[in-house]
């Protein structure tokens, strides 16, 4: 059965991609301040080596973020179908990772305006879970793209017209598969949380972190390889290429195999190459979900008359066009930016380095 209407141009398969890579972006370096943060409440065994390691993440977390709206807006611009089609029908998760995304900001305010214990604790439990949530819905949420977002011509705002929209429920989301792919971007994030603040921290912290990154990690193995070898082995979507596929099965056992390799490394003392490792775990994994997202992007389109598609879905060309001159323009910007920010961040912390409380402590952030 053909999915495709007509065949995608250039500039359609371009932005598809341009997508993956900022999602990509996005899960690498978001990836690693959601791990240290869900950490803090754990690894800090006084406020100063909380401290210590919420400053590993301090001046680069928000600016993390900035990939997130990117990479929506990348998709509201080139694929406004796509984009509508996705928030009728993920809207309460969507709405958790809002929740979450606030939680964890607000925390990381707050933490530093009060001395005391308690206060500082609740704060660090608040970014816990605010930065538990995103990773977790996001996990489910990918799952669900590869098994099919099911949906169904229904008639828009009570009228005549009628367009494809989310035929199943919020609960049908948590089926074991999606719960699967939860579970294992937590557990991912985790360990390439643990693995990059140890890389930014020094002596004791330093040494408990590879020792959780370690610990992490091998509970990963299971949840991760199920979640590959299962997303490779669902029914394949109305118009998913065969080529397509063995992309997502190399992409996807080779993401695993690195992550295996990243945890022999940090337990020989390597962080820096562990981290290098499981960044580019993150990426392949990304690289195998996106494979399969081509051309039907997501959606389980049988039974529609018009397919939603990479080509239905997909903006003006005009749209597309103007849009490529300003990425062109503006992405190498926002990277020589954040590659500034990182440089200049870039030294080991340490208990020693984080001054006695002041009246009102400060949380450095970009």
């Amino acid at each position: 059965m053909t999915l495709l209407t007509v065949t995608p141009t250039a500039l359609q398969v371009l932005w598809l991609v341009l997508i993956a890579v900022l999602w990509i972006g996005y899960l690498f370096l978001e990836g690693f301040d959601y791990g240290v943060a869900m950490l803090l409440p754990f690894v800090g065994r006084n406020d100063k080596e909380r401290r210590v390691i919420v400053n590993t993440i301090g001046p680069v977390w928000d600016g993390n973020e900035v990939w997130l709206l990117t990479a929506g807006g990348a998709m509201f611009a080139a694929f406004s179908g796509w984009y509508a089609t996705l928030f009728s029908a993920l809207y309460l998760p969507l709405l958790l990772i809002l929740l979450g995304l606030i939680l964890r900001g607000v925390a990381f305010e707050y933490r530093g305006k009060r001395t005391d214990w308690a206060w500082r604790n609740r704060w660090d439990w608040a970014a816990a879970i605010g930065s538990l949530i995103p990773p977790l819905v996001f996990g489910v949420g990918f799952a669900n793209f590869l098994i099919g977002l099911p949906l169904k011509n229904q008639p828009v705002l009570g009228g005549t017209a009628t367009a494809p929209l989310f035929n199943g429920t919020f609960l049908g989301l948590f089926s074991l598969y999606g719960l699967i792919g939860g579970v294992t971007f937590v557990l991912v994030f985790l360990t390439h949380g643990a693995i990059y603040a140890a890389l930014k921290t020094k002596g004791e912290i330093s040494a408990r972190l590879k020792k959780l990154a370690v610990t992490f990690g091998l509970i990963t193995a299971l949840p991760a390889v199920a979640f590959v070898v299962r997303g490779n082995l669902l029914p394949k979507l109305p118009g998913q290429l065969d080529s397509l596929r063995t992309v997502s099965w190399v992409a996807g056992l080779a993401g695993l195999v690195l992550f295996v390799a990243a945890v022999f490394v940090v337990w020989k003392g390597r962080e820096g190459l562990a981290f290098i490792l499981t960044g580019a775990t993150i990426a392949l994994v990304a690289v195998m979900i996106f494979a399969q997202l081509y051309p039907g992007l997501g959606f389980n389109n049988t039974g529609l008359a018009t397919p939603l598609d990479i080509t239905t879905a997909s903006s003006s060309p005009t749209t597309l066009t103007l849009m490529t001159w300003a990425a062109a323009i503006l992405v190498p910007v926002i990277l020589g930016y954040q590659i500034w920010a990182y440089t200049v961040f870039r030294r080991r912390l340490g208990v020693e380095n984080i001054p006695d409380d002041v009246e009102e402590p400060v949380v450095v952030h970009g």
